[in-house]
């Protein structure tokens, strides 16, 4: 079974298998003008969010989640790589949306280092791929790991759990849960490489800020994006509980609960 995060190298070995589907999740005049990996397919970012939607948060609900990769041609159980030209930030919401979804363990990847990656070692293409319409059946896992507003309110005074806040440093001060430990997504990655840094490295960085694999941990943004790659990152690496918060911060502060500023 290849890890969430896959390789160019792996996608490359794998583009002919037809139980594996790459998914471009790029605007599509990207997707067009700057051309794609071979054989992806195009699923905008946009169309995998819907604010009032009928599930919580920004989730677009099951049956238009259905209805996306049933026109893509993807079936329940293939496999999906994901990938956009953000670290994988975009693409990461993509297959957490999936895994909300019901899509199965073991079949949704992160290409790592995203199309830039790609492109340093293999060719892009503009030609779209024919697919045929297939049969996708999605159900929200009500016991998946998303949490809700009252579980992210008793875990601040709770120590074995941790409230992670996973933005950038100026949005962190101008204010966030209270207790919440910063932790920007974007420092789990090598600028190198555009991939991830190397497990000790990650794991170091991850002790350093208490964020420890036997505790709870409950990670927020302010829409629910930027958690998708450390949510990603942090169940790689085997963490046991880690608790996906659709509503953060918009939700939290809507409610009127308390902010900590600085």
């Amino acid at each position: 079974m290849p890890s969430s995060f896959v390789s160019v190298d792996w996608l490359s070995d794998h583009l002919g298998d037809p139980t594996v589907h790459v998914v471009d999740v790029r605007e599509a005049w990207e997707y067009q003008s700057i051309g794609h990996v071979p054989g992806a397919v195009n699923v905008p970012f946009e169309r995998v969010r819907e604010a009032g939607g009928e599930d919580h948060g920004m989730l677009p609900g099951a049956s238009a989640f259905a209805e996306l990769l049933a026109e893509v041609g993807i079936e329940t159980g293939d496999s999906i790589v994901a990938y956009d030209d953000t670290h994988g930030v975009f693409a990461a919401r993509f297959l957490v949306t999936a895994e909300l979804y019901g899509h199965p363990p073991g079949r949704r990847h992160l290409l790592d280092g995203d199309i830039n990656g790609w492109q340093l070692a293999e060719p892009l293409e503009h030609d779209q791929p024919a697919v045929e319409r297939a049969r996708y059946r999605a159900t929200l896992d009500s016991e998946g790991p998303l949490v809700e507003m009252s579980t992210v309110r008793e875990a601040i005074d709770d120590p074995a759990a941790v409230i992670v806040d996973t933005r950038n440093e100026q949005e962190y001060l101008a204010g966030h849960i209270p207790g919440a430990v910063r932790l920007d997504w974007r420092t789990l990655l090598d600028e190198g490489s555009r991939g991830l840094m190397a497990t000790p490295e990650l794991r170091e960085l991850l002790a350093d800020e208490g964020i420890d694999e036997d505790r709870r941990v409950l990670l927020y943004c302010n829409t629910a994006r930027r958690i998708s790659h450390t949510y990603l990152v942090l169940r790689e690496l085997g963490y046991p509980r880690v608790g996906f918060y659709e509503g953060s911060l918009t939700e939290w502060e809507a409610n009127g609960e308390p902010l900590e500023r600085g």
